[in-house]
């Protein structure tokens, strides 16, 4: 039986961690210069209010309590290295005054500049991921590493690869400003869309698409006039509305138009609509966003505006073109104008062999060639992607998919038999 005040202590120290954890690990990297020393701290003072909080109540400022903890921690850390006197000097000023949360224009420094560092274009993407996963998120090394399919040693020594290159290559712990910014900014998105994606698939991990949510607003409140972080908050709250909704009773994949629209996040989706109706339309995200919101928003399937959709992807393609986005762009001119211009558009798209055996590029021609009416051929191909799908749950809808159409021609042939 679970103990009620131990599983109320954890709530409180899971609130107080998601409040406090990255301030103070953004504090603590600013004043030591030691990443992985704020790290330990942090972590050492979430144990520590584990075993406390039981026995003594949660404080009334958790958040402050578990930066003193965190701070006290370093202190000692460092008086027992012997470490240069102007960082003890710095911390223990940092002891003298009061644990409370910092001016919101310091937080948001180090929080921006904790950020901006872990998603340096100098690090490989999947290693901004992971430190974005570890230092921001505070998510444990064996999780990160079950996400990235390695084991934990090895995302051990991958995390201390990518906080060493910060170190030896002189990496700024800042934001950047002016052209700058606006040229890292974009790297910085492509880390938490990443990161959303890892938690959204067919068979991701839900916490990290609730963690990339949870980034995103905290940088739009850093950031409020940057559309494009706005936008991309928006598009996470469309996609992540239907979470609920994706599988039936069975735990199969459902298709979004076969998907029970009364279990999608409403609230979610108007708070989206809010954010996006103050959003620029000219960013890929912005783009990416409208045509969620298209999904979203239409009351059934039927409804979907897809000429919109076409829209919006035709502005797309000419912005950030792609072979994924050519597809996609394909299915919103065949849902729109008719399966044969669908097709026709993929076959443009699949022309110079990028789309080769990818599953979705597979799938997306099973689809359109159904709507055509040639189903024998759409299960054929519909099979074919189940036999290249990168995840179990997509192998069976797939191949749910291919058994639905060949049902489909046996009950045709069966009537045609009564009829004659």
């Amino acid at each position: 039986m679970t103990d009620p005040l131990a599983a109320a202590t954890a709530d409180a120290v899971a609130a107080a961690s998601a409040d406090a954890y990255t301030r103070i690990v953004a504090t603590l990297i600013r004043v030591t210069g030691d990443w992985t020393l704020a790290e330990d701290c942090a972590q050492e003072a979430l144990t520590l209010a584990l075993q406390r909080w039981p026995r003594e109540g949660v404080p009334g400022n958790p958040g402050g309590w578990l930066m003193t903890v965190a701070r006290n921690r370093a202190i000692d850390v460092l008086r027992r290295a012997s470490v240069e006197r102007r960082k003890l000097a710095e911390l223990a000023a940092l002891a003298l005054a009061d644990p409370s949360p910092a001016p919101a224009e310091e937080v948001a420094d180090d929080r921006l500049r904790l950020i901006f560092t872990c998603c340096h274009p100098a690090l490989a993407l999947e290693a901004r991921v992971a430190l974005t996963l570890r230092t921001i998120c505070g998510v444990s090394t064996a999780d990160i590493a079950r996400a990235f399919l390695v084991s934990e040693p090895a995302m051990t020594r991958r995390l201390t690869r990518a906080k060493t290159k910060i170190a030896d290559a002189g990496i700024p712990y800042r934001v950047p400003t002016g052209a700058a910014l606006t040229e890292r900014l974009p790297g910085v998105l492509a880390v938490l869309y990443l990161l959303f994606t890892h938690g959204y698939n067919a068979d991701g991990r839900p916490a990290f698409a609730d963690e990339a949510i949870r980034l995103a607003r905290l940088l739009r409140r850093l950031m409020p006039d940057q559309g494009e972080v706005s936008a991309l908050l928006a598009l996470f709250l469309f996609q992540h509305s239907r979470r609920d909704a994706r599988r039936d009773r069975h735990g199969n994949l459902l298709a979004l138009d076969k998907q029970d629209r009364l279990r999608w996040d409403h609230a979610a989706i108007a708070e989206g609509v809010r954010i996006l109706a103050g959003t620029p339309e000219d960013g890929p995200y912005a783009l990416q966003a409208r045509i969620a919101a298209c999904h979203a928003t239409a009351a059934s399937a039927d409804d979907t505006a897809w000429p919109a959709i076409a829209t919006w992807y035709d502005r797309l393609a000419r912005i950030q073109p792609s072979p994924v986005i050519e597809l996609n762009r394909a299915v919103a001119h065949g849902y729109a104008y008719g399966p044969a211009v669908g097709l026709a558009l993929l076959a443009q798209a699949r022309a110079g062999g990028a789309l080769d055996d990818y599953p979705l590029a597979v799938a997306v021609e099973a689809d359109l060639t159904a709507r055509h009416g040639d189903r024998a051929r759409a299960a054929s191909l519909f099979r074919r992607a189940a036999a290249v799908a990168h995840t179990e749950s997509e192998r069976r809808a797939l191949l749910d998919r291919a058994g639905e159409l060949l049902r489909v021609d046996d009950r045709a042939i069966e009537l045609g038999i009564r009829r004659g």
